[in-house]
């Protein structure tokens, strides 16, 4: 530790310790930002997370209370990676799983948010749009899923996914829309 007298009378060691400390705070800054985006993202698709889902959900639901804007929750299950990963092997399984998000994140808006929630399962905040536009969209991913030429290691496999949707009302709480969507691609799975 430094003299702080000697520090407080000599100017070039005051210089040098501000330097020396703002080194510190930079580095510190840059782990903060990768230990959130590490909490966010996830770990093997570029997606954000189940937990980053919820903050930006969360955000939603406060613009909808507050401002009225509209939304609506995709949740998507894909079917049948047990029986792929089984089949062909775990790294068929991720491969899925980066085709389906690369499906997702490019056939949606940029404004829409994509997320992984964990294994099989995805989530789609669709930002300004009504019910029509959410059963729309959910039907153009599911035909997107399906069609979508899956290739591993020369071998088409199908895929497919089932979608279920829940609209954003002002005051709800992001639990309550995650288990709506939920249930409503419960339901999309059975009647299928």
């Amino acid at each position: 530790m430094t003299d702080m007298s000697l520090q407080s009378s000599d100017p070039t060691l005051l210089i040098e310790e501000i330097s020396r400390l703002r080194a510190t705070v930079a580095r510190l800054e840059q782990r903060i930002e990768d230990l959130d985006q590490l909490a966010h993202n996830d770990a093997l698709v570029p997606l954000l997370n189940r937990r980053g889902f919820v903050r930006q959900l969360e955000k939603l639901i406060d613009r909808a209370t507050r401002y009225g804007d509209t939304g609506a929750m995709l949740f998507i299950d894909v079917d049948g990676l047990k029986l792929l990963n089984d089949s062909f092997g775990h790294h068929a399984g991720d491969a899925a799983l980066c085709h389906v998000a690369e499906l997702l994140r490019t056939d949606v808006r940029q404004s829409d948010c994509v997320a992984r929630f964990g294994g099989d399962e995805f989530a789609v905040l669709l930002e300004r749009t009504d019910e029509q536009q959410a059963e729309d969209t959910a039907q153009r991913l599911a035909e997107r899923i399906a069609g979508g030429q899956f290739v591993h290691d020369g071998v088409v496999i199908p895929l497919s996914a089932a979608i279920g949707i829940a609209m954003i009302h002002p005051g709800d709480e992001a639990e309550a829309v995650i288990i709506r969507a939920d249930q409503a691609m419960y339901e999309v799975k059975v009647a299928a």
